[in-house]
């Protein structure tokens, strides 16, 4: 659990990268290169797990960025924080990236290693927070079979469906759904800490 301290600290990160994407969306590109240079390295981190590749990971890095830049007047922080809309844009390009056949090697590190590349770059004050959250992410999958992480992971890494993921393991359909769905809600369960610290 974060402390109260942790709190206002992300707090006062997310309305700070919050008026820099509304600044952005005014069209002032100082702003999108200070979001950038606030942010690049955790948005880094998420697209070089997925794409496996450091070069084509700066090339998603760039299309992200572009992208931000398009559609910063869609954001909206009703909907969420503002890292979680920036790293859902860089995975829905990491994958988009892995399935053009631009790349070949997909993501293959387990999900208890993501966030390892950007917590070497964060600073001091957030890197507590990270290694909590890597400790919670962690004794997460842990509590999960083999058999649902497996199949969370192809979701998450590879980007695959439901039927593409059965079509790799060879397994019904309806399995690999159900593994998917009762591996979702205990990590939900196990992950409410993360989202009742955020305020």
């Amino acid at each position: 659990m974060g402390s109260p301290q942790d709190s206002i600290e992300h707090r006062v990160r997310d309305e700070d990268w919050a008026a820099l994407i509304r600044e952005a969306a005014r069209g002032d590109q100082s702003a999108l290169a200070t979001l950038y240079d606030r942010t690049n390295r955790l948005i880094f981190g998420l697209i070089l797990r997925i794409v496996g590749d450091r070069a084509t990971a700066e090339e998603v890095l760039l299309d992200v960025y572009t992208q931000v830049w398009r559609q910063a007047s869609l954001y909206d922080t009703k909907r969420g924080a503002p890292l979680a809309w920036l790293m859902t844009i860089a995975r829905s390009r990491a994958i988009d990236r892995v399935r053009s056949g631009k790349t070949e090697q997909q993501g293959k590190e387990s999900l208890e290693t993501v966030g390892e590349v950007a917590s070497m770059s964060i600073s001091p004050e957030d890197s507590a927070a990270v290694s909590e959250r890597q400790r919670l992410v962690r004794s997460a999958l842990g509590s999960l079979s083999a058999e649902q992480r497996q199949v969370i992971e192809l979701a998450y890494y590879s980007g695959l469906s439901h039927s593409e993921i059965a079509l790799r393991l060879g397994q019904p359909l309806g399995t690999v759904k159900t593994r998917t769905r009762l591996g979702m809600m205990k990590l939900r369960e196990m992950l409410r800490p993360l989202t009742e610290a955020r305020p």
